[in-house]
């Protein structure tokens, strides 16, 4: 008992978001052994160290970072743990630390329940090892089921993130819920307005920054790190705007399972492919009208690549090389005060010879391309494309909500032959009142559900193109008669441009020939 005095003690105790159901892995469990130990033999403890809600598969905890840090300055020279799973379940680096940095640091482990002590020659340190590979594959186990799990409640619609996107905070009846946040869902239907007017993500990240509105970034840190730095708050970039306009959450969508853990030991995230994305559809209510996102879909490619310039663009984005067939910059030079084009592949590679310059005054090029423009549409019938538009039917869009009502009455009728089943095992005797009474409360409200669904998919069928038309058609008269020529206008009438080295033009159009 004397000799113990001379162990210097540090009593370390983890619990994991996976052991809380655990009564016995307990913060006050482990801590009544640990103490009722260390009285039993008499040692001096100087500090305790309390992981609560780490994982043990990775050894960046703050407790644990402490605990090494006092042993390095000599403050303690014994660690004691209820078993070798709290001090880790990564059993390479639980092996490094008993077989190797506590013996070459001198300190004296002990994991109560199994029977391990570094300064004693037992047969349990010989299999301590096994130990540590046993509480990997644990953790392994534990992590699979952890990820079914989620993987099964995604795909019932469930939304299991931790953080809400922006413009949508969690339901207070229902974690798994999502509905919108008013504040930021403004912010998000004024971006996709600017995305409707043919702005760039560069554009409209300015204009919200100039607003002085607060990004999504800081708005987390708000909430979570009350410490964050004011000086960055309300600075939007490209990547946050794309990441909204492309978003399919906005229309109503659980858009889950976008990125995966590289494996169950480590925190970094690698991104899935789209087609491996997990979507259900309408299991909350849209900020943005599926139409209206589907159509800025069609508008994003146009300006994705377009560079960050402190100058404006009519067409900028949409002029290509008639030769090689990359994209066409539009360069500013100070020198001279005026704009001019490049051939993107000339100036990457231009030591290769596989293109030349296409140089041209942007100025005179965008004036040329404008009055022809303005040509074509004075040949253009506009009884007969007003009457071509009318005429569009959005298929795709019906048939996927002619599948959705489809599948939605196929479960209901399964749910009215499952409550006549459960009405006849009532009356044969295999469930009590109480039971049937309780189970038919909950198909009845899930029929319920399924109907209030159904309408609301017939009448978004209903309008679905008058929905279209109109807007089609409003662009349509904008750009016949060419009063007022937008950014917003161009990219709807114009799908590419090519730009020749002698100087000859192409201009794709977006519209068909309807004479």
């Amino acid at each position: 008992m004397k000799e113990n005095s001379i162990f210097k003690v540090g009593l370390y105790i983890r619990l994991s978001k996976d052991d809380l159901t655990h009564e016995l892995d307990s913060i006050v469990s482990q801590r009544s052994l640990l103490n009722q130990y260390v009285k039993e033999n008499n040692y001096n403890v100087i500090d305790e160290y309390v992981d609560d809600g780490f994982t043990g598969t990775n050894f960046d905890r703050p407790a644990f970072k402490k605990m090494i840090k006092d042993i390095e300055v000599g403050k303690i020279n014994m660690i004691i743990t209820k078993d070798m799973s709290r001090l880790g379940r990564d059993y390479i680096g639980t092996g490094e630390l008993i077989e190797k940095y506590f013996p070459n640091n001198n300190i004296r482990y002990i994991a109560i329940n199994d029977g391990i002590d570094t300064f004693i020659d037992n047969t349990n340190n010989d299999i301590a090892p096994f130990k540590a590979i046993m509480n990997d594959m644990y953790a392994k186990d534990i992590s699979k089921k952890v990820k079914t799990s989620l993987h099964s409640r995604m795909k019932d619609g469930l939304y299991v993130s931790g953080r809400c996107p922006y413009g949508y905070m969690k339901d207070p009846n229902n974690k798994n819920h999502l509905i919108i946040n008013e504040e930021q869902a403004e912010i998000v239907r004024l971006i996709f307005d600017l995305a409707l007017q043919g702005k760039t993500y560069h554009y409209i990240a300015q204009e919200l920054t100039k607003r002085k509105i607060k990004t999504p970034a800081s708005y987390y840190n708000y909430i979570w790190n009350k410490k964050c730095n004011t000086k960055e708050l309300g600075i939007w970039v490209d990547t946050t705007i794309k990441a909204i306009l492309t978003n399919g959450i906005y229309v109503g969508d659980a858009v889950q399972g976008k990125t995966r853990k590289i494996n169950y030991k480590l925190k970094k995230t690698i991104k899935n492919n789209p087609k491996d994305y997990i979507i259900v559809k309408n299991t909350h209510e849209e900020i943005i009208d599926r139409d209206t996102f589907n159509y800025v879909q069609t508008l994003l490619p146009k300006n994705v690549k377009r560079p960050e310039k402190k100058r404006f663009y009519l067409l900028d984005g949409l002029l290509y090389c008639g030769d090689c067939k990359h994209r066409i910059t539009i360069r500013y030079q100070n020198k001279t005060g005026r704009s001019y084009t490049t051939c993107n592949y000339y100036r990457t590679y231009s030591k290769y010879h596989v293109c030349t310059t296409h140089t041209n005054n942007y100025e005179i090029l965008e004036r040329v391309i404008l009055d022809n423009i303005k040509d074509v549409c004075k040949y253009l019938d506009k009884n007969k494309i007003k009457d071509f538009i009318r005429n569009i039917t959005f298929e795709d869009d019906n048939l996927l909500i002619k599948k959705q009502i489809e599948s939605l009455e196929i479960t209901n009728n399964k749910l009215i032959e499952n409550l006549d089943k459960t009405y006849m095992d009532m009356l044969k005797g295999i469930l009590d009142e109480s039971q049937y009474l309780r189970i038919r409360e909950n198909i009845k409200k899930e029929i319920e559900n399924n109907k209030i669904n159904i309408d609301y998919l017939k009448n978004k069928q209903i309008d679905l193109n008058k929905i279209d038309n109109k807007r089609i058609e409003k662009y349509i008269n904008e750009f016949l008669s060419l009063e007022k020529i937008t950014r917003e206008l161009i990219i709807n009438l114009v799908d590419k441009i090519y730009i020749y080295q002698n100087k000859m033009i192409d201009i794709i159009f977006n519209f068909k020939n309807t004479t």
